[in-house]
């Protein structure tokens, strides 16, 4: 990819509009959001879940309203609809219930300690002006910085000074004299949530107020968001393996990891399921499940949580600490098979990303599997699996605050579903297919949310055969990634069979590469590796308040004329709002567009670089109108192959997406 200096000038085109609201002016009338949209905009589209999402800059408040923006490294633009509301000692926001509810999630960030490792802090909550509750917030699964894999250290030097940087646009090892870095260095991942249960249920219509208490050590507190619900009577199950029979203690005081096994062990002779009944549960290590059903009360009411250990030599694959998780078998060893998980929660204790560590809610190799109605919360990964493995069933999970991916299928997994499941702020992609070695095939990313991820993708497929994803709704991605990526990268198997990229929407995607210094687009594909020239088809799609561009096709520089991506087959899409184009092809090959609606596209319709070559005989990448194209996006001089190169074009915001 061609690079030029990065100045002050492009930063500020780049950052689109970013400003402190004063208080706000909303009304007593509760306003429900679906990833900050009118729910009408993404009917269909996106996980059923049991709560209602509602924005602080929707509420009453005397704090702050922040953003919006979208330039990395600021709080308003890793906030869901890229605004949030500020609140000093003393302040608050209010919501009012839409419907009867008796618990709550909130959305939230405050500061970091000043060298690291966080701070905790009180959050008041009182209903209608009693009932009061405090829950104590905390920054220590928030903050990290610097380069990739990151850390907790905000006056840490570069970690990878031999790697060229966007803020010198220089090497700084190979660089004389040695740029001077402002520190702390790329601070990100601000927000955590927490639940609290209300102890009982209210109506619609009745206020929840969040106050900052005086003499709290947060000099602020941002609220982003509040998720209400009312939550079933805890699940008695009578006919199973009960673990405190086996000596599991519920008041996390006393490590039940052992416990879990006697009940495990004990169910598998019985023909039994494993009940764990309310409580919280201490495990510190992996439980292994083979040819068990484990049930839960219900994942407000039955908690497993750990420590993160520290092992005394590294385990044979890498790991240097291991956690609190349910792991199938290695597949080596034959996998697991046969595993049903339900109805609890996974609360881990990882404060920092190290790729070798196995401290994930969710591992091993799990076929004939199901994992349904988890709440999966401050591990590496939500759920990590490492194929070969089979027909598993990922259904109605809640997953956030991971310090990696939400969900991961790979190597060899084949035939199996993620659907109907809610991610929210992951350190990388939300949700992601990676074929590396051994590709995956005929699996499904179907009606899931996935909202906020720090870095990379919100879905994204590396490789694989016969690969669907559809009707999913993803937001909000912060830095170097997009809302959808196919991508030819990571040592992954080719794409072959067919990839089908249908009836999703996505919202104020596409984020600034650091390295390009170029927008990516809401869908991006990407031949780093390989060509990509399966059988694509992206069909029925809403593309929405596109930070840059809806569509991107990259090669990159140094392989641009090595790979290509042929023969997309883009239908029925409608694109409402993009920062500069509807497509930006920075690749040869090829695509056709039939039925493809614009309106409020920044700049030209189609920003066609090709391989950076620029023949007489026009770009390297060709376009077919197949008819049906509103909007004067693809307007006949484009065709079929016109150069329109800018390599850097200028970022008009377009206008918040409205019915069509």
């Amino acid at each position: 990819m061609a690079r030029r200096t990065f100045g002050a000038v492009l930063v500020a085109v780049l950052t689109l509009l970013s400003v402190a609201a004063p208080a706000s002016a909303a009304t007593d009338r509760p306003v429900v959001t679906r990833a900050a949209l009118d729910p009408a905009l993404v009917a269909g589209r996106g996980a059923t879940v049991g709560f209602a999402e509602q924005e602080a800059e929707n509420a009453r408040t005397d704090g702050t309203v922040i953003g919006p923006d979208r330039s990395a490294y600021t709080l308003p633009a890793e906030a869901s609809g890229r605004r949030a509301v500020k609140l000093a000692p003393g302040q608050h926001v209010e919501f009012t219930l839409p419907a009867a509810a008796n618990a709550i999630t909130v959305r939230y960030s405050i500061p970091d300690a000043p060298h690291g490792g966080g701070i905790t802090a009180p959050l008041d909550v009182a209903v209608n002006g009693g009932h009061r509750q405090s829950m104590t917030l905390t920054s220590q699964y928030a903050w990290l910085y610097n380069q990739y894999p990151f850390t907790n250290d905000p006056d840490a030097d570069l970690l990878h000074p031999d790697w060229w940087i966007t803020e010198c646009a220089c090497v700084p090892a190979a660089t004389t004299p040695t740029p001077v870095v402002t520190k702390p260095f790329r601070p990100n991942h601000f927000y955590d949530e927490q639940r609290l249960l209300l102890g009982k249920t209210y109506r619609a219509g009745d206020k929840v107020r969040l106050t900052v208490p005086a003499g709290t050590p947060a000099a602020w507190t941002v609220v982003d968001l509040l998720d209400s619900e009312l939550v079933a009577p805890p699940r008695v199950d009578l006919v199973a393996a009960n673990v405190l029979l086996f000596g599991a203690d519920p008041t996390g005081r006393r490590d039940s990891a052992d416990a879990i096994d006697r009940a495990i062990a004990f169910a598998r002779r019985a023909h039994l399921k494993v009940y764990l009944p309310p409580g919280t549960y201490q495990v510190n290590r992996h439980i292994i499940v083979d040819g068990v059903t484990i049930e839960g009360a219900g994942n407000w009411y039955t908690i497993v949580k750990g420590h993160e250990v520290k092992l005394d030599t590294p385990a044979p694959d890498g790991s240097v600490h291991t956690g609190v998780g349910f792991y199938g078998k290695d597949a080596a060893a034959g996998g697991s098979h046969d595993v049903h998980l339900s109805g609890f929660a996974i609360e881990g204790d990882v404060r920092e990303r190290i790729d070798t560590d196995q401290v994930n809610a969710i591992g091993g190799a799990l076929s004939d599997s199901t994992v349904d109605g988890l709440y999966l919360h401050h591990t590496k990964v939500g759920l990590w699996f490492d194929g070969p493995m089979k027909n598993t069933r990922i259904t109605n999970n809640v997953i956030a605050d991971q310090i990696a991916d939400g969900l991961n299928f790979h190597t060899g997994v084949t035939d199996s579903v993620v659907s109907n499941n809610f991610v929210r702020n992951t350190g990388d992609d939300g949700l992601a297919m990676w074929s590396e070695k051994i590709e995956n095939a005929r699996n499904t990313f179907s009606h899931n949310t996935v909202q906020t991820p720090v870095l990379a993708n919100g879905i994204a497929l590396y490789g694989g055969t016969d690969t669907t994803v559809s009707a999913n709704l993803v937001a909000d991605p912060i830095r170097e990634g997009s809302a959808i990526q196919v991508g030819s990268r990571f040592g992954a198997e080719p794409f072959t069979g067919y990839v089908r990229i249908t009836g999703n929407t996505t919202v104020r995607a596409g984020t600034y590469e650091l390295n390009w210094q170029i927008g990516l687009g809401a869908l991006w594909f990407y031949a780093l590796e390989r060509n990509i020239d399966a059988d694509v088809q992206v069909t029925g799609d809403a593309f929405l308040d596109n930070t840059y561009n809806a569509i991107m096709l990259v090669s990159d520089f140094p392989v641009k004329d090595l790979y290509s991506i042929n023969g997309l087959k883009f239908a029925d899409l409608r694109v409402d709002g993009a920062g500069t184009s509807v497509l930006s092809a920075r690749a040869a090959g090829s695509a056709s567009f039939r039925n493809v609606d614009a309106r409020n596209v920044g700049a030209v319709g189609v920003n066609n670089c090709g391989s950076f070559n620029f023949p007489p005989t026009g770009s390297e990448f060709s376009l077919t109108d197949l008819g049906g194209n509103d909007g004067g996006w693809l307007a006949p001089w484009l065709l079929p192959n016109t150069i329109t190169c800018d390599d850097r074009p200028p970022v008009v915001a377009p206008p918040a997406p409205a019915t069509w």
